[in-house]
């Protein structure tokens, strides 16, 4: 398949630098899109590397060593730079990334995040009031920890030089735009349905990732409610206030919430804000005072109370280390 027209470079290479614990899904997307689109235009126009902070192997989030080809101080030229995050991205040391990157984001390179790494290029400064994408159990901590950053709800945000992915096949979306940027789009439809991708695709278009797929739901009133939800962690809505603001009675409420989701919507609404601590206690250095207020929560002792009962363990066990998997 030949491309409508060729593009302004002669190629170009992408140098996928890899954090610790970095996501090995959306490592492989990206490179199995660039692979496709090098078939696709029939000729080498792509090309990548490897890299890590320091040339050593990094182990991903599967607990499986990659090897890498160079250290940071040896890329030469850098012109598209990918940084792939993973689990645990607060928590690892990327001061060697954040001297090198910031030098050669001056000068225009393109610097793309996959999976959690917007949390590390706003940690940099590279995302003040850019728009940004990363992993959904990652965007509450994030907007506690950055908030000049606008976060998207989009899977994928494409903005010139600064660009992200929420994580696994996103990244196929982000690296098809960078291709149709470079080829077309008629290119880039054609790598997608290279890789059986094209209607999967369409599909993605209109996912977001601001709410987890497993609290959005096909009823309109109820999406509408789990979205004022989301929307109202930190000062949350009474039962009669949610039934106005959706235009019906709480009595309907509670019925459909019941028969949608087998709780009611107090009960829903409390695991929401609950599950929202869990991920700001994991995911920052908040005291757990301030992570109760974040939630709604104005009593510690009450929000303790809660969370040992929906997890198991108190939010102070948790912070220490004892981190027993989330419902």
């Amino acid at each position: 398949m030949q491309a409508r027209f060729s593009p302004s470079v002669a190629s170009r290479r992408f140098d996928f630098i890899l954090l610790p614990e970095f996501s090995m899904l959306s490592l492989i997307s990206a490179m199995e899109t660039l692979q496709n689109a090098n078939l696709c235009v029939q000729r080498d126009f792509y090309s990548w590397q490897l890299c890590s902070q320091d040339g050593a192997p990094v182990q991903s989030s599967l607990g499986m060593k990659t090897d890498v080809s160079k250290a940071l101080t040896e890329i030469d030229r850098p012109c598209d730079v990918v940084v792939v995050g993973g689990e645990r991205i607060h928590l690892h040391d990327i001061e060697p990334l954040k001297i090198w990157l910031r030098r050669h984001a001056r000068d225009g390179v393109r610097v793309t995040g996959l999976c959690t790494a917007a949390y590390a290029l706003a940690k940099i400064g590279l995302l003040h009031e850019v728009p940004a994408t990363l992993h959904w159990q990652y965007r509450d901590s994030f907007e506690e920890c950055f908030p000049h950053t606008v976060l998207s709800p989009e899977a994928y945000v494409s903005n010139q030089t600064r660009c992200t992915s929420s994580g696994g096949i996103s990244a196929i979306d982000l690296f098809l735009d960078f291709v149709g940027q470079d080829f077309g789009e008629a290119t880039a439809s054609h790598v997608a349905e290279s890789m059986c991708y094209n209607a999967i695709r369409e599909v993605q278009k209109g996912i977001r990732v601001d709410v987890p797929s497993q609290f959005r739901a096909k009823n309109p009133r109820l999406a509408r409610t789990l979205m004022e939800m989301e929307q109202n962690l930190e000062t949350p809505l009474s039962p009669q206030d949610l039934a106005s603001r959706i235009g019906i009675s709480v009595r309907q409420l509670e019925r459909l919430f019941r028969s949608q989701l087998g709780s009611s919507p107090k009960q829903f609404y409390m695991r929401l804000r609950l599950r929202r601590a869990y991920l700001l206690i994991l995911q920052t250095q908040m005291d757990v005072i301030c992570v109760a207020m974040a939630c709604g929560f104005q009593s510690p002792s009450h929000f303790s109370k809660c969370f040992r009962s929906e997890f198991g363990i108190s939010p102070i066990q948790l912070q220490r280390g004892q981190s027993p998997s989330m419902g």
